[in-house]
């Protein structure tokens, strides 16, 4: 067990840190204080004390313009931390903080996954040439951050000659109350997405309290055996007398660590409001106690998207991968990928996981274009407008890293063959960006006809991908599907090399089931009984098209007669309602309706094209529901904002997360846009004007970002005024542009006291503009005893705060 230390920001704050000025500046300029905070931490029990850089990547000290300095600064936090160590408790160890830059990447923002990764190992190489035992990447609330901060963190260690002996890589991410991250992330999903890409400890600090954490914890242990680290907070904000104040006594808080502990961690500290005092509290409890023994976890083969884990084997329900993104043979999804439309591409995603589609194969090969800006758009696109996992289905080095790279999940490769080109470009891709690998047996051109002969080749890959490093759960096999064609034994080939598969590896298999068709006739009748046949045979995981009925209802049978189907739910849920009489033939089913741009009423369109994220298309609607004659108050009111009411009603109820929001409202600002375009004068656009900033002295402006966008996207006029904002400089604003509201935040408990500021000098000002607060440690107690006239506690909520007072405010 070893015990990390607490809070540094308030420890300095009382130590003299004044509004302004770089907690991290205090390493170089007043060493000895932060030095008298480590021993303190040490003195009090701490095992592990972390460096004072949380915020001194290049990226947070632009805000002090000290960006040249971020090799300087963060040696010589470790310099002072190691002086504290030697003086107090030499057996203590050095844990370099990297914490958010506070930026999104694309899509969701504007930054680049390299940028981020450069920031993050020009930190990283510096801690690790100060000499830190640990890099702890912490409070991070975007999976795509944590992995771009982890892939600096593995380069670094490389590139010093480090191993994970000498330097050990913590990633802890910050969850909301609701168990995610900001952008929709679960604990386990991220632990298996960072376990993937070499994390050594996985844990969780930041935003919540012990009591809260624990499930959390709980969750994380169910998919990993690596060590768990945790550091709460000292329990969640309250507000008294106008200041923010952690409920937890150092008493209390040790005793409610053991839960944690029992849960699986074995690195624990404190957070925000922790003290030395709680430190010490957490050490005698800890210390004091025999956790409960942890539970083994088999290692399974996994593959997520940013919000959702699949399981893929022999001892879970069979997966459909839907194949239909593809122009291979589809004329006009080629034409209009050439004309850099994703149109089609994301019909066809929402079309196939309608339709029962696991997981999504991407393929942009299109003849004579560069796949690889092709693929880093569609990787864009579709990480945010479905939930579901997806395959990168490319041969292209280039287009896979682009894609790997750009994902924010665990994907899958389609795939890697015995050519040993094929091995030196795709095993090192598949180990970096922790992605599951598919493997296929053909070498040299050859196509093994013998089911023998393609599980020795397919042996020979395993181990080469041992050789990578990847594990057994990394991989799946390809059994390869050659058509009737081609020889009459080929399908029974096919099918012993799926049961030989089973028996030798046993792993999960994956195949294109209409390979076997080609050239053939009644196609949809030969895929339907060769599904069947396999899935008997041991395939776990076909690539088909869910929405050809005869393979989808073969499949659906199959695994209803195989067992995996409870009750026969699904068989009755999907084909209860036909005759039994009928032939469908090709046909798809009557099923309940869905959201399709093809209805009669425009207004309906355009709602489900903004529901859906259709930025491309919703142009065209906007442009025919005009020359229709369509009001443009009665587009925006009823068909555009109508829309976003159901978005947010969904994220509200956690059926939608962050990124599918975002996506809705960039797809209403589109519409907005058009509008402008057509009538530049439609005063039904002229929904008002909305200052925002965040509050002196907070450095953070991710949440007022947000928010920010998606008051433009709904129609309003944003005058931004950045982060660390004076109360006058507001207030001057307000005046400037005759704003009817203004939104002020505050992210960190330590600057909440100038929203109280802010609201004083606003009515001091005799100004009647409403004022809106939020920020992760803003409640509606404090909101109200600050004098806000409303609290929005998310973006959704500032949206819809807005849209009903600027409607009172017309009336």
């Amino acid at each position: 067990m070893y015990i990390f230390d607490g809070a540094m920001g308030t420890m300095l704050q009382a130590a003299g840190l004044e509004e302004g000025y770089c907690p991290e500046l205090f390493n170089l300029e007043k060493p000895e204080v932060v030095k008298n905070i480590h021993a303190q931490y040490l003195q009090h029990g701490s095992d592990v004390i972390t460096t004072n850089t949380f915020g001194a990547c290049g990226l947070k000290l632009e805000d002090y313009d000290l960006q040249d300095r971020v090799r300087e600064i963060n040696i010589a936090a470790v310099k002072v931390a190691k002086e504290a160590i030697a003086e107090v408790k030499p057996s203590a160890r050095v844990a370099g903080s990297m914490g958010p830059t506070g930026r999104f990447l694309q899509p969701l923002g504007n930054m680049s996954f390299d940028s981020i990764y450069d920031t993050y190992r020009e930190q990283a190489d510096a801690l690790i040439e100060g000499g830190v035992d640990f890099i702890i990447i912490e409070t991070i609330i975007d999976v795509q951050e944590m992995r771009a901060a982890l892939l600096a963190s593995l380069d670094a260690r490389e590139a010093a000659g480090k191993t994970k002996e000498d330097v050990q890589i913590i990633c802890q991410f910050s969850f909301s109350e609701d168990g995610r991250t900001i952008t929709g992330t679960p604990p386990a999903v991220a632990t298996t997405i960072v376990e993937s890409m070499g994390a050594d400890i996985i844990g969780i600090n930041c935003s919540l309290g012990p009591e809260q954490i624990t499930p959390l914890i709980e969750e994380i242990a169910s998919v990993t055996n690596l060590p768990i680290s945790c550091q709460p907070n000292a329990g969640m904000p309250q507000l008294i007398n106008k200041q923010t104040v952690f409920p937890l006594t150092a008493e209390e808080m040790g005793p409610l660590m053991l839960p944690i502990v029992d849960a699986g961690a074995s690195y624990v500290g404190g957070c925000c409001g922790t003290t030395p005092a709680h430190i010490q509290s957490i050490s005698d409890a800890v210390k004091a106690h025999t956790p409960k023994e942890r539970a083994h976890i088999e290692p399974k083969t996994i593959i997520t998207s940013r919000t959702k884990l699949l399981e893929l084997g022999h001892h879970t329900k069979p997966l459909i991968i839907g194949e239909r993104i593809n122009p291979t043979g589809r004329k006009v999804l080629a034409q209009e990928l050439r004309d850099g439309s994703f149109i089609r591409v994301k019909r066809d995603a929402l079309d196939q996981v309608e339709a029962g589609a696991d997981i999504l194969d991407v393929n942009m090969g299109v003849a004579g274009m560069d796949q690889t800006p092709l693929m880093e758009r569609a990787i864009f696109e579709l990480s945010m407008l479905v939930e579901t996992p997806l395959s990168i289905d490319t041969l292209d080095p280039a287009a896979m890293e682009v894609a790997l790279k750009n994902y924010p999940g665990r994907a899958l490769i389609n795939s890697v063959n015995g050519e040993e080109e094929s091995i030196t470009h795709v095993m090192p891709l598949a180990k970096r960006y922790g992605a599951a690998l598919l493997c296929l047996p053909i070498c040299s051109g050859d196509l093994p006809e013998k089911a023998e002969d393609r599980v020795a080749l397919a042996e020979s890959i395993v181990n080469r991908a041992y050789g990578y490093g990847l594990q057994p759960h990394d991989l799946l096999l390809d059994p390869l599907v050659l058509t009737l064609a081609s020889g009459e034994d080929s399908a029974r080939q096919t099918l012993r090399t799926l049961q030989l598969y089973k028996e030798k590896f046993g792993f999960p298999t994956v195949m294109g089931l209409s390979n076997i068709s080609f050239g053939m006739p009644q196609r949809p009748y030969l895929n339907g009984q060769f599904l069947t046949m396999a899935l008997a045979c041991g395939l776990t995981t076909p690539i088909m098209n869910p929405l050809n009925y005869p393979a989808k209802k073969a499949f659906v049978s199959s695994t209803t007669l195989l067992g995996w189907d409870p009750g026969s739910a699904q068989f009755i849920k999907e084909y209860g309602y036909e005759d039994e009489t009928s032939a469908p033939g090709n046909a798809a089913p009557k099923g309940p309706e869905k959201k399709s741009f093809d209805s009669n009423d425009p207004l309906a369109n355009i709602r489900a094209c903004v529901e859906q994220g259709e930025k491309e298309a919703i142009i065209d609607l906007v442009k025919k529901a005009l020359a229709d004659g369509i009001d443009p108050l009665d587009l925006t009111k009823k068909g555009l904002s109508e829309a976003m009411n159901v978005v947010g009603d969904k994220f509200g109820s956690g059926k939608l997360f962050l990124p599918q929001v975002m996506l809705a409202a960039e797809t209403m600002q589109a519409a907005f846009n058009t509008i402008k375009e057509i009538i530049p004068a439609s005063e039904s656009l002229d929904k008002g004007t909305v200052v925002v900033a965040t509050v002196k002295g907070d450095i953070h402006d991710l949440g007022k970002n947000i928010v920010a966008a998606l008051l433009e996207n709904n129609g309003y006029k944003i005058v931004d005024l950045g982060k660390d904002v004076d109360p006058e400089d507001i207030v001057q604003a307000i005046k400037d542009n005759k704003a009817a509201l203004v939104g002020i935040c505050s992210l960190m408990t330590t600057t909440m006291p100038q929203i109280d500021n802010t609201v004083a000098a606003i009515r001091a000002a005799g100004l009647n503009t409403k004022v809106m607060v939020g920020g992760a440690v803003v409640s509606q107690e404090y909101a109200d005893q600050a004098g806000a006239d409303i609290y929005a506690k998310d973006g959704i909520a500032a949206v819809n705060h807005a849209n009903d007072f600027f409607e009172t405010l017309e009336k």
